[in-house]
């Protein structure tokens, strides 16, 4: 059995998959419900992030839900370290929390407001503002985050958040998604609105990764888990066709060591139509996530791509996926 979680805009959603077939199963009925996190060491607890109302936490996979009482309730992000189990979620206005009991309680890291940058920081569609686009706790070092702000830079921590690092050298400045290796402890990577990178020094410096593209809006972000060199995104033109009505004009790709970019559409339609917002690594596959409610997987790295046909009640719409065990 496989299992995830998606963020659909208006709640939270179950996909488990027995045999081949996907069944949907409504956890959550919240509006604004736009992003999640699953605890690595325990499956059954997941988090779910509101734009208006704040955390909920479910430590039944998902049957019943409290209230985390977070400080400020306009969630954008949430992580939960897979090396020490403390959670952190993002808000608009941009701050970042940190809990260390499961979500009783919170310390907020507004050491991240005394960076430098902070007066640039503007998310372009409400320029007075902007937020916590993205959070990833280091799976090898507790001490070690990074925190993608929309838009205004990769920022990185080596104290839990106390303490920050501007934005980092070689990284893009309008944050989308993070991720690291699971294996390879110094390996990161970035999609944001100006194109990918990654890097091989914990995040420290990047490295820009964006030949074979003709794409540089991109989205989402995974890794091959047993292969750090193999990482694929998601990518459109840019922000109006990769979040507005008709053709997104996106593409997924895939690069390999010592390559350039190359996109992987076997099976796909063409065009697609909405764009990938999430990547999922799952068993040996690939999935990918749809704005308009489709998921698709590939078990051959792209290569070829198959339907995950959902029987229930459908999602309109896919703004997050999480791998319950990830």
């Amino acid at each position: 059995m496989a299992r995830l979680y998606a963020a659909t805009g208006d709640g939270i959603a179950a996909l488990t998959e027995r045999a081949g077939n996907w069944t949907v199963e409504w956890l959550l009925r919240e509006s604004g419900a736009g992003c999640l996190a699953v605890d690595p060491a325990d499956p059954g607890t997941v988090y779910a992030g509101l734009r208006e109302s704040g955390v909920r936490r479910s430590t039944d996979a998902g049957q019943s839900w409290v209230d985390c009482n977070l400080p400020d309730p306009g969630v954008y992000s949430l992580a939960v370290s897979p090396a020490d189990g403390a959670v952190y979620a993002g808000t608009e206005p941009s701050r970042l929390f940190r809990s260390d009991d499961r979500g009783e309680t919170w310390v907020a890291l507004d050491g991240l407001l005394e960076l430098p940058s902070r007066p640039t920081w503007s998310f372009p569609p409400r320029p007075w503002t902007s937020h916590v686009r993205w959070i990833a706790p280091s799976p090898h070092d507790a001490d070690l985050i990074l925190a993608g702000i929309e838009l205004g830079g990769l920022m990185r921590s080596t104290d839990r958040g106390d303490t920050w690092e501007d934005h980092r050298p070689g990284a893009q400045r309008d944050v989308h998604c993070l991720a690291w290796h699971p294996q390879a402890a110094g390996r990161a990577y970035e999609a944001a609105g100006g194109g990918a990178a990654w890097s091989e020094d914990a995040g420290a410096t990047w490295h820009p990764a964006d030949g074979g593209r003709d794409r540089h809006y991109t989205w989402a972000v995974a890794v091959d888990p047993d292969d750090p060199d193999r990482w694929y995104v998601s990518a459109s033109t840019g922000p109006f066709k990769a979040h507005g009505d008709g053709d997104p004009q996106a593409h997924i790709y895939r690069r390999r060591s010592g390559q350039d970019w190359e996109p992987v559409s076997g099976g796909l339609p063409d065009p697609l139509p909405a764009m990938p917002y999430s990547l999922v690594a799952l068993d040996g596959r690939l999935i990918a996530g749809l704005r308009n409610g489709d998921v698709w997987q590939t078990a051959d790295g792209g290569e070829s791509w198959q339907a995950c046909a959902l029987t229930g009640e459908p999602p309109a719409q896919l703004l997050a996926l999480a791998a319950a065990g990830d």
